[in-house]
């Protein structure tokens, strides 16, 4: 890759690391508290508790982007980026451009998909 692609892809990575740490999502913590005066019936605790899982899921899904893009960007400083962990092909510029934390080649990574699937419908 490019030093000019490369330079590209490290400034996304960062703008979208940036949005993640100023978003809030992170450090959001009205919907992990619950106030025994505000739940007088159990609808209200069932609420809350849906709106405690959905912080919950927001703020892994946020961490997991955070640390795939810090990976991505190590990458990058150590000659690897675009290229992917699994058979060392370049990773498709449709890929990077959708998501510049890429670190395998759409055929690994409909792969490695399938695996998670398989493996969570057995557990």
């Amino acid at each position: 890759m490019e030093k000019k692609e490369l330079e590209y892809y490290k400034e996304k990575l960062l703008k979208l690391k940036t949005e993640i740490l100023n978003n809030g999502v992170i450090r959001r913590k009205e919907d992990l508290e619950i106030s025994s005066d505000d739940l007088p019936d159990e609808a209200d605790i069932a609420t809350a508790v849906i709106n405690q899982q959905v912080t919950f899921n927001m703020r892994a899904r946020e961490m997991e982007k955070l640390r795939n893009i810090e990976f991505a960007l190590q990458r990058i400083e150590e000659g690897t980026y675009g290229h992917c962990d699994e058979c060392d092909d370049p990773i498709g510029k449709k890929r990077l451009e959708n998501q510049p934390w890429a670190d395998l080649c759409i055929t690994h990574a409909e792969e490695r998909e399938r695996e998670e699937n398989r493996f969570k419908k057995v557990g």
